[in-house]
């Protein structure tokens, strides 16, 4: 199977199951209030639908349209915008019949269930997979650092990033993730800190420029593979020889090697690798380029053994499992806002980095892998969730927002006013959209 085809899959199967999952939260306590609902609906079926099937009362189908998904509760003003059923007398299963607390519990349902997915997901996850990580206190050489954000602030390949907003991080993984919400970071150069503030537009510069790098763990340079287009496919060279040495210049690590290949472009140059313990020289063409045409390989358990770094391996009991769960559930959250409120921000240029659906099938790696798949669905969740209380009357958060002004003014928006708001919700919501793909688009032709 393709690599495109299996992360196919994994979106499809992924963004199917929240949405679903997600408009059932609205569909139970519906019903549950005796509300009708008339569809129930996986995509949008704009003029047709793939499949549809109607039990009781409700139409169930999938619609051609993969931008999401809906539910259509009777005497609801939403995006089918059907003010002729509006128009008529209310009736006792219509939504505006029921009191404002529980159309409240009727739109809240969604993204509660959205939560609650994450939560579970990061729960059981946890248990069965335990975590797995590279500590940072293992790491002894630095980092890689190529990104000309990093670069221009005075980062360099070998400092050690020690500290992100004064606090320290015991995990690799941790410490990527809280760099891109960060106002400061220490790094350790020679034995000598040095903080380094990051500018207001941070965020923007990073998600436009084409180096996507940040700090990147040090590896050395194993043969992956030899293509049969190199011009040294008939080197010697063998899956899995590292290289030691070009020239008379010792590489430790990947990055030594660019430099050191600059200085010998269009030559032959000796290089010694390490085959089964034993030290092998073979003669190596330089491109004009300063390339080897080699593909690299070897695997971070490979690169442990030879001690690089260290990995960690916890596991943890059943009930031990809900705090750790907990933990990054929270975690996740408080994240993601804090990445919405650079986003919303223009000063910050965070809102270059806005992606749409390209953006989310990329983070999908290219074989199958369950743990990698309900990871990339947790997070997922909470985006959605976060997303939907937006304030914006075409998603949850508005009719959420008109609903709290109700029950504390006592004064319900006409449906007039509603059937406003729900369209210019929608437009900005349709604004928002195109924006995020838009970036995507203008990625991929510049970048």
């Amino acid at each position: 199977m393709s690599p495109i085809l299996i992360q196919a899959l994994q979106f499809l199967l992924s963004l199917s199951l929240l949405i679903v999952l997600h408009e059932m939260g609205h569909f139970i306590p519906a019903k549950a209030f005796k509300t009708r609902v008339e569809k129930f609906y996986l995509f949008f079926d704009v003029k047709f639908s793939l499949f549809k099937k109607k039990i009781g009362e409700t139409v169930y189908g999938i619609g051609w349209l993969p931008l999401g998904g809906y539910v259509k509760i009777a005497g609801m003003i939403d995006e089918s915008m059907d003010t002729e059923q509006m128009s008529a007398p209310p009736k006792p299963w219509e939504f505006r019949s029921k009191p404002a607390w529980q159309r409240l519990i009727i739109m809240l349902g969604g993204v509660t269930v959205n939560f609650l997915i994450a939560l579970i997901i990061y729960i059981f996850a946890s248990y069965y997979y335990g975590d797995s990580d590279i500590s940072t206190d293992s790491i002894k050489d630095g980092y890689w650092v190529t990104n000309p954000v990093f670069t221009d602030l005075g980062v360099q390949t070998g400092d050690k990033l020690v500290a992100i907003d004064g606090q320290r991080y015991e995990n690799y993984s941790d410490l990527r993730r809280n760099l891109i919400t960060a106002e400061q970071f220490t790094i350790e150069r020679d034995g000598q800190p040095m903080q380094i503030d990051l500018p207001e537009d941070f965020l923007g510069k990073l998600s436009t420029g084409e180096d996507v790098s940040f700090f990147e763990l040090r590896i050395p340079f194993m043969v992956g593979m030899v293509p049969d287009s190199s011009h040294n496919k008939a080197a010697g060279l063998e899956k899995g020889d590292l290289f030691k040495r070009i020239d008379t210049q010792q590489v430790r690590y990947f990055d030594q090697v660019p430099p050191v290949l600059e200085g010998y472009s269009g030559q032959t140059v000796e290089a010694v690798v390490l085959r089964d313990g034993n030290e092998v020289s073979l003669p190596l063409k330089v491109n004009e380029e300063g390339k080897l045409g080699i593909l690299p390989g070897g695997t971070y358990k490979q690169f442990e053994e030879m001690g690089y770094f260290s990995i960690q391996q916890k596991k943890y009991g059943f009930w031990e499992s809900f705090a750790v769960g907990g933990q990054k559930f929270v975690n996740q959250i408080s994240g993601y806002w804090l990445q919405l409120k650079k986003i919303f921000t223009p000063s910050t240029g965070a809102y270059k980095g806005v992606g749409g659906f390209k953006a989310i099938f990329d983070i999908f790696p290219d074989t199958w892998s369950w743990q990698a798949f309900w990871g990339i669905t947790a997070f997922l969740s909470i985006m959605l969730a976060v997303l939907n209380l937006l304030p914006i009357p075409a998603l949850d958060g508005g009719h959420v927002m008109f609903l709290l002004y109700e029950m504390i003014s006592g004064r319900k928006p006409s449906d007039r006013f509603m059937e406003y708001a729900q369209m210019v919700g929608f437009f900005l919501l349709l604004a928002l959209i195109l924006f995020a793909n838009g970036n995507d688009i203008y990625k991929a032709i510049f970048n």
